[in-house]
């Protein structure tokens, strides 16, 4: 089985959804890979992109569609002027021209090129899109993606798309593993057997490096989303509230960057209620911005992106544990336990619904602070399982295929049970627990096997169809 690096599971994305936006787009990047690889660009007349179930029902409120354009338009998620991306595909489909990968300006027509197919889905994965290339000879590449949760993409051959397969020293794909290796070496902490893991990608200097930055750009993400105010887009109308909330809580107080803010957030009064709002606020401020199509970590969803910022701001504000090396230990354990996830389960709602976002996520963070609490092995494994439990059975059903209501919240929620699972188990004994992680990640996948479809992001169950809410 092929080993996950934690920056496969937590790295930057761009919203609204991990698998119906970031992996599109990654596939679209992978075919002009494939292109240049078998032909050039500069022989390529015409390319057609179909997208299939999933993506195609929820594909508008998503972004599925822009996602494609963009990708094939040459353009990265990691580095695009977010601000600019509405004018970029307005000028693709108003001059019906694409500059295929940046090199080569082909007709494009929405609607002929690019196709929602919502009457049919693939086999494979219910996240299911075809490329086509035509040449100037006739002749014709065509190539199938799947986008299966976290950005992941997959081609029908189940041959996973990623630059790096690698196995590590000591591979960990299940929890059993992590104990097995640690009692082994001889480890007190996860993250110390993480650490050594992650030298297979990586010197242990650039693994803090890449930690530190994630978790500036955590700072950068909630900073951004407490100072705007305003309706989000997609029709729903739905306003943004961190902006309210973190006024409300910081009073009169004035700041004018992210640092002078987080420190206004440190010296705030601190209560329980106080304490709760915050740790809703910073959640809520991710995906606001993830609503928006702004730059947000992916965690190990876009759709649960507010989750691992919240426990780790919360942890960061309001706790005595708030070293650089704690950052780097927290993003190092939940991203290990957001593996676990991918490798025995799912990581994507189409699969799993929300509980394989969200309940993910939860089950990540409530290690990830266990850890860095100074919680035992066993401790930091039954944090996990704890959140993952009260997750089990969780609907994906979002309101007009918007990352939005209920989406939004439940981060918030989310990030609540983290806490609650990691203080928990911080006063338990692992020995006595009745359910193992292994267990419930077994089970959790099981529960997404037998989920009618409906619940599974298509937006035709639950919530969706419950409320009516008229087109805009």
């Amino acid at each position: 089985m092929e080993s996950i690096s934690v920056f496969e599971i937590i790295k930057v994305g761009i919203g609204p959804s991990s698998s119906h936006t970031m992996g599109p787009w990654n596939a679209a990047s992978a075919f002009i890979r494939i292109i240049k690889r078998e032909r050039s660009i500069e022989e390529v007349k015409e390319v057609f992109l179909e997208f299939f179930g999933s993506l195609a029902k929820t594909g508008i409120g998503h972004g599925t569609d822009i996602a494609g354009m963009l990708g094939l338009n040459g353009e990265d998620f990691k580095t695009i002027d977010t601000t600019k991306i509405d004018e970029k595909i307005e000028k693709i489909k108003s001059t019906q021209i694409l500059n295929l990968g940046g090199e080569k300006e082909i007709p494009f027509i929405y609607g002929h090129h690019l196709v929602l197919n919502m009457k049919k889905s693939l086999e494979y994965h219910p996240n299911g899109m075809i490329f086509k290339a035509v040449f100037e000879d006739g002749t014709e590449l065509v190539q199938d993606f799947y986008s299966v949760g976290g950005g992941f993409i997959m081609s029908q051959e189940k041959k996973s798309i990623q630059k790096h397969c690698v196995r590590t020293l000591y591979p960990c794909h299940k929890s059993s593993d992590i104990v097995k290796y640690c009692e082994k070496l001889g480890l007190k902490r996860i993250s110390d057997l993480i650490l050594i893991n992650e030298e297979s990608w990586r010197t242990p200097d650039e693994t803090k490096a890449e930690a530190l930055y994630i978790w500036q750009q955590i700072k950068e993400c909630i900073y951004k989303g407490v100072n705007k105010e305003g309706t989000l887009p997609g029709g729903l109308n739905v306003t943004r509230r961190a902006a309210g909330i973190n006024r409300k809580l910081l009073g009169d107080k004035i700041y004018k960057n992210k640092d002078e803010w987080f420190q206004q957030v440190v010296e705030a009064e601190e209560n329980f209620t106080n304490i709760n709002k915050w740790i809703s606020c910073f959640a809520l401020a991710v995906n606001e911005e993830n609503a928006s199509f702004g730059r947000i970590i992916t965690a190990p969803t876009n759709g649960a992106s507010g989750v691992i910022p919240a426990v780790l701001m919360y942890a960061q504000a309001f706790t005595e544990f708030t070293s650089e090396d704690d950052i780097v230990r927290f993003l190092l354990v939940a991203g290990e336990i957001g593996t676990l996830f991918k490798k025995n389960a799912t990581i994507s709602a189409a699969m799993g619904g929300c509980q394989a976002e969200v309940g993910v996520s939860s089950a990540m963070a409530a290690a990830g602070l266990t850890e860095i609490l100074g919680g035992t092995v066993g401790q930091v494994l039954m944090a996990a399982e704890i959140a993952m439990e009260h997750h089990l059975g969780l609907t994906c059903d979002p309101i007009k295929g918007l990352v939005q209501i209920p989406c939004i919240e439940r981060n918030t929620m989310g990030a609540i049970k983290a806490i609650t699972a990691a203080n928990i188990a911080l006063e338990s004994d692992p020995a006595k627990a009745k359910v193992t992680l292994d267990e419930v990640i077994q089970t959790m996948w099981e529960t997404a096997l037998s989920m009618n479809d409906r619940f599974k992001e298509t937006s035709e169950g639950g919530l969706a169809i419950a409320v009516n809410v008229p087109e805009c």
